[in-house]
């Protein structure tokens, strides 16, 4: 596929995968980037996942023509970009690996070899000059790994953004970009949030029309769509208007509380309530709900003296990604000693400037006239 004159894209659609990285449900597939750039000197982008060798290795053949690549730039060693280095050194002996320094130690440890006599070791600011083309390497440390450059194409302006700006899905899959680019982030990259923040400064400095990532479709239309979606989510800003409800329920009392909860929501005004049970739905849909709008409702029952497993994970989900800047209420359930929601609070301490709305909702086995009085006081205060 030509990009540009000089860019062709060599990368491969995965349709056999079902969990990405061992957790992530991707019913479409996972598109594997990877491009070649020809110039008086010809520079490979990063390589595919260890299934797709071949069609890979045939795919930049037919890019290459006649020529042999001068250069293999690796952005990123996660072994889904970086699995067919070795069989590129191979098969083209006397090509130059580029990486970060951090970049080649990895490599020692996935192929036993550093390439020490065919390396250019690159740091922020360096640059590599194909020709017509200049390619300017710029630091991504921790978006997601520690060893991550991205690479700025001068001439055609092109961003090539590693794991930046990916999302779950085989290019040829006709799906929402911002819903699963927006599970793909909060998923994998979300943690990070003031790394993507440092990348980003540094991108508005450069003149980019074209945003070439790892995973995901070629960005080149409306390109500041996509970049104050990255710019929300990497600030833990708000997407959208609106209430997600997450909840467990064992006997269904729970469950009930929280479908009369949304009634209510949604009859005071609310835009949107997002109601999602924690034990059937895709986690990762989940998490990113949260991260998208900016008032959270947990819902659980007491059990074992702590919370129900599924909410514990939901929680546990969203500390690790730094979660914050968010209104939460907390909504419990237990038939003689209810406790979740002090065990649910305990469990978001940690989290940055949480607003932890008033009245707490407990319902003793099932709801009755003062639960459900709480929970409209709940519904105001929510909507306040």
């Amino acid at each position: 596929m030509k990009i540009t004159d000089d860019i062709h894209y060599i990368g491969v659609n995965d349709h056999e995968i079902d969990l990405f990285e061992g957790q992530y449900v991707v019913e479409n597939g996972m598109a594997y980037n990877s491009y070649v750039i020809t110039d008086n000197r010809t520079a490979v982008m990063d390589t595919v996942d260890a299934r797709f060798r071949e069609e890979w290795l045939q795919n930049l053949k037919q890019a290459l023509g006649d020529r042999t690549p001068d250069y293999l730039i690796v952005q990123h060693m996660e072994p889904d970009h970086s699995a067919n280095i070795d069989a590129f050194a191979k098969t083209y002996p006397d090509a130059v690996i580029v990486a970060s320094a951090a970049a080649f130690t990895m490599m020692k440890q996935f192929f036993g070899t550093d390439y020490a006599d065919r390396r250019m070791i690159v740091k922020e600011g360096d640059t590599l000059s194909l020709g017509t083309h200049t390619l300017q390497f710029v630091g991504a440390p921790m978006v997601h790994w520690p060893e991550v450059i991205v690479t700025y194409d001068s001439h055609d302006k092109v961003l090539f953004s590693a794991d930046g700006f990916g999302k779950f899905g085989a290019l040829d899959a006709d799906e929402d970009w911002a819903c699963e680019a927006r599970r793909y982030y909060f998923g994998i990259v979300g943690k990070y949030g003031m790394q993507v923040q440092n990348l980003l400064k540094k991108a508005a400095a450069l003149d980019i029309k074209m945003i070439c990532p790892l995973h995901g479709p070629i960005l080149q239309e409306n390109l500041e769509y996509y970049v104050n979606l990255y710019q929300t989510w990497s600030s833990y800003g708000v997407e959208s208007e609106g209430i997600m409800i997450a909840y467990t329920s064992v006997y269904g009392h729970t469950k009930a509380a929280v479908e009369l909860l949304a009634e209510k929501l949604t009859a005071k005004g609310c835009p949107k309530v997002v109601v999602a049970d924690l034990a059937r739905e895709d986690m990762a849909e989940c998490v990113e709900d949260a991260f998208r709008y900016g008032r959270l409702v947990l819902a659980t029952t007491t059990y074992n003296t702590d919370i129900f497993p599924f909410m514990r994970e939901f929680i546990s989900e969203l500390t690790e990604r730094g979660y914050q800047n968010r209104t939460i209420a907390l909504i419990e359930n237990g038939s003689w000693a209810p406790t979740a929601a002090k065990v649910m609070r305990a469990r978001l301490e940690s989290c940055k400037n949480i607003t932890f709305a008033e009245p707490v909702v407990q319902i003793r086995s099932a709801l009755n006239d003062e639960s459900r009085a709480q929970l409209e006081a709940l519904a105001d205060e929510l909507l306040r």
